[in-house]
């Protein structure tokens, strides 16, 4: 069989093209991934409310499975990266054959834990013997498309790894897109298909996120790197151990942003309902502000590691420090589109005054340090490329913990809501600093 040639266009091509036409298929890829829990949401809504609450309690549980798939896909990008740019294929197969093994093993473990605790962690978390039936209903199912939620995510981190993005991006739109049409038929019963209500849409998920794996297995360029026949155990916990020192963890720290925004809605609430709704509705136009910096960091970090793996320094340092200048540049045009578009906003969501002046001030100060925010995603990235996932880790708690929710905190008990907003600026501009500050520090050791 003739093998197909290694891209070599993150070794060697313009580094901004590059960035730009790899980025722009992950972000229509996660354009389409966030209609996914809206649309879910959306069509249960309609189930009434009990059942809409009930999937509410599951999303803690689900976004922690999401983390180690997380996790595992950036281990799997960061390892599979580097070897490429040492141009050890033989290490690039056997490493890409094994993330896709520990993600199947990782997914099976979950479904087995979640099915054995699913009535006592529930009730750890709150439900009520209410809510209990739907949530047996949605999580019954749900659990058993774990490894389908999370092997697709390693695969498609290997072929990031390899500079192609393009296949990510179209799995994310057609998982998005059947979902959509199963999720109609199988939550309100369609001709021979009977409703099943919640049930319906967890078999809707479970049922687009195998199908995107098994498009994936079929993969013409995944088929060729997967190297079953020189499976052995010292082999498999060998490439398990490398990919767990990066992914473990990054696993980790993405359960700390669910966990800091908890935090914070906490103590927005100490201001009443109104500025609760501000910050849920802020928080939400927020995580679409962030699309391209959140698309950025995912293409980053293959092109980090590969140039890493090879040896070419100079280029890491000028496309890590040339996307802080240019997420700062485009998070700062972000910000100023927003205040345009600010009235519209508030008259759409904000039902009362209140709520709306909440939003304003929101809309005002919190996005201004969205561009900060981003050298912060991106130092943390490019940490992970460069297999320091410790460092990683530490700007990811030094952020959230020790200046976020602190910050947060006082600037409520000095000036109100919005002083909880102009906490969270502070942090951001705070942490930026430090960021880039540490991610030079790095760089300077590679010289």
């Amino acid at each position: 069989m003739t093998r197909r040639p290694v891209r070599r266009d993150l070794l060697e091509a313009p580094i901004g093209v590059t960035l730009l036409r790899k980025t722009l298929p992950v972000i229509a890829g996660m354009a389409a991934m966030m209609s996914f829990n809206l649309v879910d949401t959306w069509f249960i809504s309609r189930l009434g409310t009990e059942p809409l609450a009930a999937v509410s309690f599951t999303f803690p549980v689900v976004f922690t499975v999401i983390s180690l798939a997380i996790g595992l896909g950036i281990g799997t990008s960061a390892v599979v990266g580097r070897r490429l740019g040492q141009g050890d294929h033989a290490r690039v197969r056997r490493r890409a054959t094994d993330a896709a093994l520990l993600g199947l093993a990782v997914g099976l473990a979950m479904t087995a834990l979640g099915l054995a605790t699913l009535d006592p962690l529930f009730r750890l978390l709150g439900a009520d013997a209410a809510l209990m039936p739907h949530i047996r209903d949605y999580m019954g199912i749900w659990y058993f498309g774990a490894a389908a939620m999370i092997v697709p995510r390693v695969l498609n981190s290997v072929l990031r790894a390899h500079g192609n993005t393009v296949t990510q991006g179209l799995m994310m739109a057609l998982a998005a897109g059947v979902n959509v049409v199963l999720d109609w038929w199988l939550i309100f019963g369609v001709g021979p298909f009977p409703a099943l209500g919640v049930a319906g849409a967890a078999l809707a998920t479970v049922l687009s996120w195998t199908l995107m794996a098994a498009v994936l297995v079929l993969h013409r360029e995944l088929r060729q790197l997967f190297d079953l026949a020189g499976l052995t155990p010292r082999g498999l916990l060998d490439s398990w151990r490398e990919l767990g020192r990066i992914a473990g963890p990054a696993a980790i720290t993405s359960v700390f942003t669910p966990l800091a925004v908890g935090l914070l809605t906490r103590i927005v609430a100490g201001h009443g309902h109104d500025a609760v709704a501000a910050f849920g509705v802020g928080t939400r136009i927020d995580a679409i502000a962030q699309i391209v910096v959140l698309g950025l960091s995912m293409t980053l970090s293959p092109l980090v590691s590969q140039n890493a793996g090879a040896g070419q320094y100079d280029r890491v340092r000028r496309a890590i420090l040339g996307c802080f200048v240019f997420v700062l540049a485009w998070q700062l045009l972000v910000w100023a589109a927003l205040q345009g578009i600010a009235p519209w906003l508030v008259t759409g969501y904000a039902e009362r005054e209140a709520v709306g002046e909440a939003l304003r001030a929101f809309l005002w100060l919190v996005p201004l340090g969205l561009g900060a925010q981003g050298v912060v995603i991106l130092a943390v990235s490019s940490c992970n490329a460069l297999h320091r996932p410790a460092r990683a880790m530490r700007l990811s708690v030094i952020r959230l913990f020790v200046l976020t929710v602190p910050l947060a905190w006082l600037g409520g008990r000095l000036a109100g809501t919005t002083g909880v907003f102009a906490g969270m600026l502070t942090a951001n501009l705070l942490m930026a600093a430090i960021a880039w500050w540490q991610t030079r520090r790095v760089l300077a050791r590679y010289r």
